[in-house]
């Protein structure tokens, strides 16, 4: 982390939501999606987050979570405002990647590497030490990223995982591994702090991983204590096709909320203020998400609760900006 991290998640920490969320921080440094990607792997990053959090937490008191990645067959990328290309291992800022086969993401990359079980262990036992790092950083929860066509994603998905062995061919066995690294890090984080999982509902592709799939994974993921489920979708293949729309993953959460009981989370284009009231009060998901809308708008907390209704904690700093016709709209306590 940097100072850019400083002002990012800094002025997201004064948006009135109820939990920020540090994304997509790799537990190695070949699970970094790009090159200038956050992780907590060392002692250097954890010193560098370390810096950042102590900044971010004199002004603010929200709940911090951080998201623990590894972007298997999608890593060592250029930045995204730059191409977004993967970048060839012998390349300048480029590494080989691995997966759970040796199955590129798009025609005409290089290849990952399969893991072996002792390179699971290791990517596991990474995770482990991730998790151990956030607690010693304070973090508050952990979710895992097993979406968006990462490791954990490509070990659930048939078009990902192509594997003969105990870690491929059925969905008991593409589940084996992600249940592994969830299991690892549960037993490892304290018990009064949550861990969840972000999922992909659906790979958009025909016999790819789908909603049923997911469901029985959002099961086991239930009854080993995962504390809440994240849908998202797609990702996995460059022959996707997503209904792109308001509200289009809502659907996948609807289906995860319908057979658990632990939270769901819903996320994807969700903008406006009734929609996302919408979402909540018909039970189709039990929170929601927000990622490009609220960069976009950073205060879009304030308003929905100007709305709706509600109220949000303001820094001290700011009270004076609020509108007469919201008189209790500001809390600083």
């Amino acid at each position: 982390m940097t100072d850019w991290h400083l002002i990012h998640l800094g002025h997201l920490a004064l948006s009135g939501a109820a939990l920020l969320t540090i994304e997509a921080s790799a537990v190695v440094p070949e699970g970094r999606i790009t090159y200038g990607d956050v992780g907590l792997y060392d002692d250097a990053t954890e010193a560098a987050m370390a810096g950042v959090l102590a900044s971010v937490r004199r002004h603010s008191k929200m709940p911090i979570a951080i998201q623990l990645a590894h972007a298997g067959r999608k890593a060592s990328c250029e930045l995204p405002w730059l191409s977004g290309k993967q970048i060839a291992p012998t390349a300048p800022n480029g590494w080989q990647t691995f997966a759970p086969s040796a199955v590129s993401f798009a025609e005409g990359e290089n290849a990952p590497v399969a893991l072996d079980k002792a390179a699971m262990d290791r990517v596991r036992d990474a995770f482990v030490a991730a998790a151990v790092r956030a607690e010693r950083l304070g973090i508050d929860a952990i979710q895992l990223h097993g979406a968006h066509g990462y490791l954990l994603h490509e070990f659930l998905s048939p078009i990902s995982n192509q594997r003969t062995d105990d870690y491929g061919g059925s969905i008991e066995n593409r589940m084996r591994f992600p249940l592994e690294v969830f299991d690892a890090v549960r037993a490892t984080f304290p018990a009064h702090k949550p861990v969840t999982m972000r999922v992909s509902g659906s790979d958009w592709v025909a016999g790819g991983w789908d909603i049923e799939q997911t469901i029985v994974f959002a099961k086991e993921l239930e009854t080993r204590g995962c504390a809440a489920i994240h849908v998202s979708s797609g990702g996995n293949s460059p022959l996707q096709e997503i209904p792109i729309g308001p509200s289009y993953q809502v659907p996948l959460a609807r289906g995860v909320k319908q057979a658990v009981d632990v939270p769901v989370i819903a996320v994807g284009l969700i903008t406006d203020f009734e929609q996302a009231e919408a979402i909540i009060g018909t039970g189709d998901a039990d929170l929601i998400a927000l990622a490009r809308t609220i960069l976009y708008d950073p205060r879009w907390p304030w308003h929905a609760a100007a709305h709706l209704g509600g109220n949000v904690v303001a820094p001290e700093q700011y009270l004076r900006s609020q509108p007469r016709q919201y008189r209790d709209l500001f809390s600083h306590s």
